[in-house]
């Protein structure tokens, strides 16, 4: 029987199984969604399906430089203190370095980790240590030189914020330089050309209504707007940032001097967009004195 991605999504709803595990457990049992439940808990991964529901929003993120090629993945944990776990911090490490073999998160999940793919063993690792945990993402850069960075690093290449460079010419200290600017100043992209469009068009409408605000004529707006779009761009692109080693330059003017062009970055950020369950303590102890 042909498993849908409709059949997994549904199986996924139900148990909180991973998607790969899922799909096997469909597949395992011609598409019979109860004996696919049932074969799920057979093999332990009920236990972590039942987990998966709590909010992993913690975490670290690790990088790894292999042959020309740069990688940051992005592991999350429910709390922070399995973040300082040993064995996590091993786990996590091995993961980035399957990472370096393969081009997307899809595909990391998927491949060999010891064995077992990576997506059964960070299952393992919930039923060990207890929480919810998930591969949330990983992303890579190529380049002639290609740096890596980990700000407030908590083991070897892994911490809270992990950034990856690639240069086209220069060397690995600047590449460093620039690694610890994109940590501090969090630019959204490398130049106006790869900035998003929605992002773009959202700040002139803002600023268009603020600068009618002050009630002066259209023409005399449209000047502003134009100086305040170039500043918003100075301010969110990588290229136009002050650089934060020298600001009288910009990042890209520092580049030109350093012989090298700036290809690709990137800076991922444990729990970026995550949105976690604020905890009303006050309100859970009325909550529970008035039942």
């Amino acid at each position: 029987m042909a498993i849908t991605a409709a059949m997994v999504k549904e199986l996924r709803e139900m148990t909180g199984a991973g998607m790969m595990d899922a799909k096997k457990a469909l597949t395992e049992n011609d598409g019979d969604q109860e004996a696919a439940i049932d074969w799920l808990r057979t093999k332990g991964l009920a236990k972590a399906a039942k987990k998966s529901g709590r909010i992993a929003a913690e975490g670290l993120v690790a990088v790894q430089v292999a042959g020309g090629k740069g990688v940051a993945v992005e592991v999350n944990s429910e709390t922070d203190f399995v973040g300082k776990n040993a064995d996590f911090q091993a786990m996590v490490s091995g993961i980035a370095g399957v990472a370096t073999t393969v081009a997307d998160t899809e595909a990391l999940l998927t491949a060999d980790m010891g064995g077992k793919t990576v997506s059964e063993v960070v299952t393992d690792a919930v039923a060990t240590i207890g929480e919810n945990m998930s591969v949330r993402r990983m992303a890579s850069v190529e380049g002639d030189v290609v740096v890596s960075y980990v700000h407030n690093a908590v083991a070897t290449d892994m911490g809270k914020i992990g950034v990856l460079v690639a240069l086209k010419g220069g060397d690995e200290g600047f590449g460093k330089q620039v690694a610890m600017h994109i940590a501090a100043a969090n630019p959204q992209s490398l130049s106006e050309a790869d900035l998003d469009p929605a992002i773009v068009e959202k700040e002139k409408s803002v600023q268009i209504e603020i600068a009618r605000e002050s009630g002066k004529p259209e023409q005399v707006i449209e000047k502003m707007i134009v100086g305040r779009m170039k500043k918003f761009m100075a301010e969110v692109t990588l290229l136009g940032q002050s650089f934060v080693i020298n600001p009288d330059l910009t990042v890209e003017a520092a580049a030109k001097e350093a012989g090298a062009e700036i290809v690709a970055f990137v800076r991922m950020e444990v729990g970026e967009g995550i949105e976690k369950k604020e905890e009303d303590f006050a309100a859970e102890v009325a909550k529970a004195a008035q039942g």
